[in-house]
């Protein structure tokens, strides 16, 4: 999967995903103001940061080569997924997972964006 093949999923999931540039280079995708996918521009390998379930994330980190602790983030909740190295499906499954997860945890009164 690509970068751009990203950004268009992320703003697929939701018409009130935001997308937003940061730290020079780090681009963010959002939900109600709350981060659900991080990429940095600059990596030296394309990957992107997703939020998943401490256990989950332990999981699929033992599962998957392409499945690390995220750079720059807390390591219990963030992953990082390198492209290069996982199928597309399964990038696409994990950051809707993460996206799920963020809009889990918004307030009752913002759910329903």
């Amino acid at each position: 999967m690509d970068i751009e093949s990203v950004r268009d999923f992320a703003l697929s999931l939701n018409e009130n995903v935001t997308e937003e540039l940061f730290a020079k280079q780090w681009i963010s995708w959002r939900i109600c103001g709350k981060w659900f996918l991080l990429m940095q521009l600059d990596a030296p390998e394309p990957r992107i940061a997703v939020k998943l379930p401490p256990d989950v994330a332990t999981t699929l980190r033992d599962q998957y080569s392409g499945v690390r602790p995220a750079y720059h983030m807390n390591k219990t909740h963030w992953s990082d997924l390198y492209l290069n190295e996982l199928d597309d499906n399964f990038v696409k499954m994990q950051i809707t997972a993460s996206y799920q997860l963020v809009l889990s945890k918004l307030p009752k009164n913002l759910k329903s964006v």
